[in-house]
């Protein structure tokens, strides 16, 4: 194995040191590092993060390879600064036994870019009427610790408390899709003025608020781990913020496209910004972004939703809902939070990789930690243009946006999967 010597990089924006790679770890730290044949990486003004870890990603396959591939959206994230991306379960077949989370590990494995960890879902088929075989995936290859039926809430109550009793067996995590399926009937994007006023049906907070409300409430009955998917209103930051109060054992994540755009965007009838949960008031943004900050909203997850063109550009009525993100999500961070270098590495790095049970994943750089992180220039900026993106998909939202940070490399376990801003496969 190859070993590189960064020179110069502010890890998580401490003081500029050198850090010496070899044999997937980091060995050495230190200012004038010398190291016969390593490859030398000048790193002035870079700052080094724990490698990016994305508890929400939708790569597709199998089932719909004209939106995306593991191996494309693998290349998305390591792009993006990701060394991990936990696969949501939504493909076709759904991820719902050891066969299928299986394949999607493997895919993982062959393409080399990031980890990929599947989602198992929780209900067969995604239909919430039986669950599906969360211990089979458990204990497959995969190693699935996180279920979801996301895009679908688990909304029968009964269905719900068994499916958290279930995985307390193992550590396991339920991951919700809050959306009350009854009040969003019909929806098209966020009840309010503006929905008012295009005329298009709309999707209250209400319905992501009241199964966050009970949830969090079938959690502490049972004692289990429940994660809620792209929180996006300032109601169920109130009602995350009580129940953490409590000890309730939930985290909870946000896009974003939640902390930076709001329903206004919908003024064009442009269907790139459909999205579920939909976009919301410049209120709930100021929140989620607050929450994010305080901690109340533990992770940031980009719910990257690749779609082939016909499913986008069409009229917005037929458009589905989704957002690419993977190559944008540190900027928009660093566009909202600024240069807050610890507070971005835990909520993009430690806490997912906690969360998901990843262990080789979200270590600072230092002597002994795998050599598994990204190096960013915080000083570029970018125009935002969907056709550089390695993507196949192109309903990115931040299309023309001026967005600060870049990222020049990504290692994962010493390898560098992007070396100059460019994918190295």
């Amino acid at each position: 194995m190859s070993s590189y010597l960064i020179r110069g990089v502010r890890v998580v924006g401490a003081e500029p040191t050198d850090l010496l790679v070899r044999d997937g770890l980091v060995v050495e730290a230190g200012r004038g590092l010398a190291a016969a044949g390593a490859e030398v990486v000048e790193a002035d003004g870079l700052v080094a993060l724990p490698g990016l870890v994305d508890l929400h990603t939708h790569l597709r396959e199998p089932g719909r390879e004209d939106a995306e591939t593991v191996e494309t959206g693998s290349r998305a994230a390591a792009l993006g600064g990701y060394t991990a991306v936990c696969a949501m379960a939504n493909t076709s077949p759904v991820a719902d036994t050891a066969g299928v989370v299986e394949q999607v590990w493997r895919l993982g494995r062959e393409a080399g870019l990031v980890d990929v960890q599947p989602i198992g879902a929780v209900t067969v088929g995604l239909a919430g009427e039986r669950l599906a075989e969360l211990g089979a995936m458990a204990t497959s290859a995969a190693n699935v610790r996180i279920f979801s039926d996301d895009g679908h809430c688990v909304a029968d109550p009964r269905l719900m408390r068994r499916a958290l009793e279930y995985v307390k067996a193992f550590d396991g995590v339920i991951a919700q899709h809050a959306e009350e399926p009854r009040l969003t009937q019909g929806a098209q994007m966020h009840e309010g003025e503006v929905s008012t006023r295009l005329g298009l049906t709309g999707w209250p907070a209400v319905a992501e608020e009241a199964i966050i409300a009970r949830d969090v409430l079938l959690a502490e009955h049972v004692g289990s781990r429940l994660h809620i998917c792209h929180v996006s209103t300032a109601g169920s930051v109130e009602v995350l913020r009580h129940a953490k109060e409590r000890g309730v054992r939930v985290t909870a994540e946000v896009t974003p496209h939640h902390l930076l755009l709001t329903d206004e965007r919908a003024a064009t009838y442009d269907p790139v910004f459909k999205v579920n949960p939909p976009l919301r008031t410049a209120d709930d943004v100021a929140a989620l972004r607050a929450a994010l900050a305080d901690g109340i909203i533990d992770i940031v997850a980009t719910d990257h939703a690749p779609h082939a063109v016909e499913d986008k550009e069409c009229e917005w009525g037929y458009a589905r809902p989704g957002m690419v993100g993977l190559e944008t999500a540190l900027s928009v961070v660093l566009d909202v939070l600024g240069e807050r270098w610890d507070l971005i590495a835990d909520r993009m790095s430690r806490t997912p990789a906690r969360i998901a049970g990843l262990t080789e994943h979200g270590h600072d750089p230092a002597p002994g930690a795998p050599a598994t992180f990204t190096l960013v220039d915080p000083k570029a900026r970018r125009t935002v243009d969907p056709m550089d993106s390695a993507s196949r998909s192109r309903n990115n939202p931040y299309a023309g946006l001026v967005l600060p940070g870049r990222i020049v490399a990504t290692f994962l376990r010493g390898v560098p999967t992007v070396l100059d801003g460019k994918a190295v496969r």
